[in-house]
Parts: structure tokens; C-alpha cells; sequence
């Protein structure tokens, strides 16, 4: 069975990260898509875990070879997701997942229609802006820009085919968790197993219209 894809946006800060993180923990099969960035890396943060980081030289040209799904600037930062990356992992795993912001999401989904989209909300805008805070990897000038972009983000729910909002961790992970699974046990993802109880459904059927009863 091919993987499935699923996108998780949300805007920056909102714990997006911590979520998956926690969820991808619990699954089997399941595996993450690094994205490439433009941006500095963090303190925590691993080359080819959390991001590859290329330069924006490096970055346009894998641009102009067609090499992303998706690109966006952000913040004054470059993102990406490979095409290549993505295509690889999705025949060998159950479950792809992305983290990408709003704008790589939308982009995503014109190419993507069936791929699920997830949607990790703040409980509220002052909420987001604390934890910005708490963070403390932005100036307050860069962190007033990112809570004005997380307006018009928000503004794109109806896009997204869940949402998860993030009031605490565990919880939250667990919700995320729920999602990924529960889109795997839908029943037209089993329609090759399940056909051949066709027969067998076929044959009850024109039993009752002999019978006039269920046994």
C-alpha cells in the first residue's frame, strides 16, 4: 500500500515540532520529511534531522533544477520540501508526514488533493506570542512579524482538514497521534484486501431475496 502523506502546518511557534516529535515516537512506519532551510541553525537543532541547511546559493539552484514540491520565503528565510525525498519515502513507509508552513502547505495541496491536512492551532493569539517569547530566538521585531503572518495563517483553516489545538503537549501529541492512525483504518484504504469478501457479500445478499429473511 502506498504511504500516505499528511501536512501539518500551524503558525510559528505554535509547537509544531514538539507534536510530531511526540507522535512519530509511538507509530511504526511512520517517517518524517526534512525540509530544507535557508535559515540559521538553532541550538538543539541536527543537520539532516531538524533541517538540511544550504545556503541560498545552494538553494536556488536545487530551485531551478525543479528539485522541490514546494518552496517558500518565510520570515526572510528560505524553506523547501525535495520532491525526490518525498516520492522515495512514500513507497517504503505507511506514513509520510511534513511539517511545512501555510503557504508550503496551500502549495502542496494543488498537487496533493489526497494527502491529509492537519492544522495545529494556539489557543490564542496571546498564547502564541508568549511562547515566542519563551523561545527566544527572535528580536521583537522579527516576533511581531511572525504574530502578524500567524493572522493571516489562521485565516486558511478551511484549507486543512483538522485541527489540533495545541493547550498542552501530551494531550495534543496524543490527538496528532490519533489523526495519523485513524486515516490509516479508513475503509477505502483497504479496498484491495476487502474485495475479495465481495463474493461473500454478493452471495448473503441473494440469499435474503431467496429466503425473504436473514439467517
Amino acid at each position: 500500500m502506498h504511504g500516505l502523506l499528511y501536512v501539518i502546518s500551524g503558525p510559528s511557534g505554535v509547537g509544531k515540532s514538539t507534536l510530531i516529535k511526540n507522535a512519530l515516537k509511538s507509530l511504526n512506519g511512520f517517517d518524517f520529511s526534512v525540509s530544507y532551510t535557508t535559515r540559521p541553525k538553532r541550538d538543539g537543532e541536527t543537520e539532516g534531522i531538524d533541517y538540511f541547511f544550504v545556503d541560498e546559493k545552494t538553494f536556488f539552484e536545487m530551485r531551478d533544477k525543479d528539485e522541490f514540491l514546494e518552496w517558500a520565503k518565510v520570515h526572510g528565510n528560505y524553506y523547501a520540501t525535495s520532491k525526490s525525498f518525498v516520492e522515495k519515502k512514500l513507497k517504503e513507509c505507511r506514513g509520510l508526514v511534513l511539517d511545512v508552513d501555510v503557504q508550503g502547505a496551500l502549495n502542496i495541496q494543488k498537487k496533493y488533493e489526497e494527502a491529509i491536512y492537519i492544522f495545529i492551532l494556539p489557543p490564542s493569539i496571546k498564547d502564541l506570542e508568549k511562547r515566542l517569547k519563551n523561545r527566544g530566538t527572535e528580536t521583537a521585531e522579527i516576533m511581531q512579524i511572525r504574530l502578524n503572518n500567524a493572522k493571516w495563517e489562521m485565516s486558511k483553516i478551511d484549507n486543512f482538514d483538522y485541527i489540533v489545538v495545541n493547550h498542552e503537549v501530551s494531550e495534543s501529541s496524543q490527538q496528532l497521534t490519533s489523526i495519523l492512525v485513524a486515516e490509516q483504518l479508513k475503509r477505502e484504504r483497504y479496498n484491495e484486501l476487502t474485495s475479495q469478501f465481495f463474493f461473500f457479500k454478493k452471495q448473503e445478499t441473494e440469499g435474503v431475496k431467496a429466503n425473504g429473511f436473514r439467517n
